[in-house]
C-alpha cells in the first residue's frame, strides 16, 4: 500500500515538473480553438492539389519539406473589441519569445503582419505568419515542416500558383469571413 502511494506521488510530482508553463503558439491554438470568436483549421499539403510529376526537383523538395498548416483566426466585431485587444496582445507576447526569429514586418501602428520562424536558417521547423486588423480580427498561420528554409517558402509560392487549391478544406474559414 505504501509503495503504491509513494509511486503515485512520485508520478504526480514528475508530471508537474515536466509540464512547461511557458506560453507557446501550440498551447494558444489548443486553448482557443473551441472558443466562439475563433476558428481553427489544420490544412494538409494535399490542399494544393498539384501534379507532382509536373514540378521541378526544387519545387518537389519545397513541397516535401511542408507537413501541414495550422490556422487560428479571431473574428473581430464591434462587440468584442476588448477581447480582440487581449487576444492580439497574447499572440504578440508569445511571438516576442527569442525562439521566434522575425523575418519581416508589414504595416504600421495596430494593423499589419509579421513573418517569423523557429529553427536555424537552413533547418526551419515552423514559419509563423501573424496578420491583424482592428476591424477584421487577426489570424495566426503556422507552417510546419522539416528542413524548410526561406528558399523553400519562396519556391512553395510558385507551387501555389500552379495548384488547384481544394477549397473544401478552407470552408470553415470562408464561413467565418461571411459573418
Amino acid at each position: 500500500m505504501k509503495a503504491t502511494v509513494f509511486i503515485s506521488t512520485l508520478f504526480f510530482l514528475l508530471t508537474l515538473v515536466s509540464c512547461n508553463s511557458e506560453p507557446s503558439l501550440q498551447k494558444y491554438f489548443v486553448e482557443n480553438s473551441e472558443k466562439k470568436d475563433f476558428i481553427a483549421l489544420d490544412v494538409s499539403p494535399n490542399i494544393l492539389n498539384v501534379d507532382k510529376a509536373k514540378l521541378s526537383a526544387e519545387q518537389n523538395e519545397a513541397l516535401n519539406s511542408f507537413d501541414k498548416m495550422n490556422i487560428l483566426a479571431f473574428k473581430a466585431d464591434q462587440k468584442n473589441q476588448t477581447e480582440f485587444e487581449i487576444e492580439r496582445n497574447k499572440v504578440k507576447a508569445i511571438l516576442k519569445d527569442s525562439k521566434y526569429q522575425e523575418l519581416m514586418k508589414f504595416g504600421s501602428g495596430k494593423d499589419g503582419a509579421s513573418v517569423s520562424y523557429v529553427g536555424s536558417d537552413d533547418n526551419i521547423k515552423e514559419f509563423v505568419i501573424f496578420a491583424n486588423r482592428k476591424e477584421n480580427g487577426f489570424a495566426v498561420v503556422r507552417v510546419l515542416g522539416e528542413d524548410m528554409n526561406p528558399n523553400n517558402i519562396i519556391t512553395l509560392m510558385s507551387v501555389l500558383q500552379k495548384s488547384k487549391i481544394d477549397m473544401e478544406q478552407l470552408k470553415p474559414l470562408q464561413e467565418l469571413l461571411k459573418k
